[in-house]
């Protein structure tokens, strides 16, 4: 696939640098690199050339693009909003056709119609040789900017539309990553890890190369070296409730062959301009299936996962008023939380945990954003791919990270094959968090003489 990748994009190239000659000479454009400029060449590209002309126009728009300031591209967004959106004329002439005859091909025409022909301009971007990472970076520059300007979310969207069929599953290509990978392709791994940071490339060796661990990741043919999400497995005999032994370079490895559980406890997306493009459920599932025909002994399948807004959730819960129902005493011992040292002390992580514990219990179950839905992402996403709470473990993550997003909390998201389709349907239609007795038990819990939530 390389070799043959490779030639296409040669070829591509060699294409783009005669058509580029050509423009060079019969439409030189003086002076720094403008929006205007920018817009006047879409609008060419647009209109239809010769193939070789049309790589050219790709290239070279894109090229003066990557060389634009931070003002210009946002003048280059706001044409993308407002001049390149669907064709006005003819969306109206084909819904007065579609109301005057009710054909079918009325009806395809105002489907035509109203697609924005900016999704047409990025198609043929995508000509240039190297174009689809130079699209996603350019809607990485677009995320930026929507931040203070949600006037260009319509342009965000057709990225977003036509990234989905780009990125479509059928496309991407499950790789093992292990030390005999590229190290250009590890180097990417090492930036790229989002969950828990590798230090060196000792400690990356220790997650791709031991035994007892196993990484994988998604690629795109168009991207060839560029991972678009990845996913680290600790293979373990039992279920992990705290991430330091996972990652300890020193630790006793455990030959594969005895192992029980696989434990995902690192998934990092790659790509940010890929953003709402959904590859996360597609890795789990195919990383279950791969690792299952290695490691036949293999019965259980939960993640080890961060639950980066508990912290924030927490702190302001215990400035409000009657909280949680949480009572003086609860109150108190959360101050622990405010002093630097208390991870270190053995009696304030035992004092802390259980209150730790019921407050998650009630974080994950009843508490709920404005539309409804779980607060932590990280929960919504396992629970949508059909997973389960299993367990809450406080105390999971000591680090500096962990303290200061989730108070040392981690929880571990059991995937059980059989149960998947139904705890999607559980989530996605009824929003209902599928979560085990021992998590339940902990909203009930009466730790100081207090319950937490009443339950029924």
């Amino acid at each position: 696939m390389s070799s043959n990748t490779s030639f296409f994009g040669d070829m591509l190239t060699s294409i783009a640098e005669r058509g580029r000659a050509l423009l060079d000479r019969t439409n030189r454009v003086s002076g720094a690199t403008k929006a205007a400029t920018l817009v006047e060449r879409c609008e060419q590209l647009l209109s239809g050339r010769g193939e070789a002309s049309g790589v050219a126009l790709a290239t070279d728009i894109l090229d003066r693009y990557a060389r634009m300031k931070t003002g210009e591209r946002i003048a280059f967004f706001e044409a993308l909003a407002e001049t390149f959106g669907p064709d006005r004329a003819r969306l109206e002439k084909a819904i007065e056709s579609y109301a005057r005859t009710g054909s079918d091909a009325a009806a395809a025409e105002i489907h035509l119609a109203s697609e924005p022909r900016r999704q047409e301009l990025f198609r043929r971007f995508n000509l240039a040789p190297g174009a689809t990472l130079s699209l996603v970076r350019m809607r990485e520059n677009l995320m930026d900017a929507l931040v203070l300007r949600r006037d260009l979310a319509a342009v965000d969207r057709d990225f977003g539309h036509l990234f989905s069929s780009w990125f479509n599953r059928g496309f991407l290509v499950l790789r093992r990553i292990d030390w005999s990978t590229p190290a250009n392709v590890l180097e990417k791994i090492i930036r790229y890890e989002a969950v828990h940071a590798i230090r060196d490339w000792n400690d990356l060796r220790a997650r791709v190369d031991s035994p007892d661990r196993r990484c994988y990741a998604f690629f795109h043919p168009a991207l060839v070296d560029e991972p678009l999400i990845f996913v680290e497995v600790a293979l373990t005999k039992d279920i992990p409730g705290a991430i330091a032994p996972v990652l300890d370079q020193a630790r006793e490895h455990l030959e594969p062959e005895k192992a029980t559980t696989a434990v995902f406890y690192s998934i990092s997306n790659c790509q940010r301009g890929l953003g709402g493009v959904s590859f996360g459920n597609f890795l789990i599932k195919q990383v279950v299936e791969e690792i299952s025909r290695e490691i036949p002994s293999l019965s259980t399948f939960v993640t080890l996962s961060p639950v980066p807004g508990f912290r924030a959730w927490l702190d302001a819960e215990r400035k409000a008023e009657n909280a949680l129902g949480l009572s003086a005493a609860d109150k108190e011992t959360l101050k622990s939380l405010d002093t630097p040292d208390w991870s270190e002390k053995v009696e304030a992580r035992d004092a802390l945990a259980p209150v730790l514990g019921a407050a998650a219990a009630y974080y994950f179950l009843v508490a709920r954003t404005n539309k409804g839905k779980p607060i932590d992402p990280v929960a919504r996403f396992h629970l949508g791919n059909g997973a389960r709470l299993e367990r809450i473990n406080p105390m999971g993550d000591l680090s500096a990270k962990g303290i200061s997003q989730a108070a040392s909390l981690m929880v571990n998201y059991r995937y059980v094959l059989s149960d998947i389709e139904k705890n999607h349907e559980a989530f996605a239609g009824k929003g209902e968090v599928v979560a085990s007795a021992a998590v339940k038990k902990l909203l009930k819990a009466e730790a100081n003489g207090r319950s937490l939530v009443p339950i029924p």
